[in-house]
């Protein structure tokens, strides 16, 4: 379970800026400079620059980031629905509609259904223009990790 809330946070805010928290520690992210804000549980956004050493060889963004952008803003949207336990990526469907060059984009995950073991969620990844670049569904469960044993989930 999350330590108590922090001055003025309510026990859902508290929680939601520990997972803000929690992405922000993970070391992958070094690598994908990104932020990310849960507006609300079962909603997450994911703002991040395309950057051109995460090119493939024809110039346009690897398949790698677009899977690691939509993968965690679904993730987080259903973590967000659960405060005691890590969740863990089971399967994941991507499709890609368009190449992305340059520029900032967002991805957006969004809780589609479960509650009580298994979650899904979709998400959509939008270029500077609001353009889809591509789309994925993925669907995640309850580990056995503790949120409160993890030294980045902290508010």
């Amino acid at each position: 379970m999350p330590a108590p809330p922090a001055e003025g946070l309510s026990g859902a805010d508290w929680h939601f800026r520990a997972l803000e928290s929690l992405y922000a520690a993970a070391a992958i992210n070094g690598t994908f400079r990104s932020t990310l804000e849960i507006p609300k549980a079962g909603a997450a956004r994911i703002r991040f620059e395309v950057d051109p050493t995460l090119f493939h060889a024809a110039g346009a963004l690897h398949g790698a980031a677009y899977f690691k952008m939509l993968d965690d803003a679904a993730f987080y949207a259903c973590n967000g629905l659960v405060s005691d336990r890590f969740l863990l990526t089971t399967a994941f469907n991507l499709h890609f509609t368009r190449p992305l060059r340059a520029g900032w984009c967002t991805a957006e995950g969004r809780w589609a259904s479960g509650r009580r073991r298994v979650f899904v969620a979709d998400a959509r990844l939008l270029d500077a223009d609001g353009e889809e670049a591509a789309r994925g569904t993925g669907t995640f469960m309850r580990s056995h990790i503790p949120l409160s044993s993890l030294p980045g989930y902290r508010a």
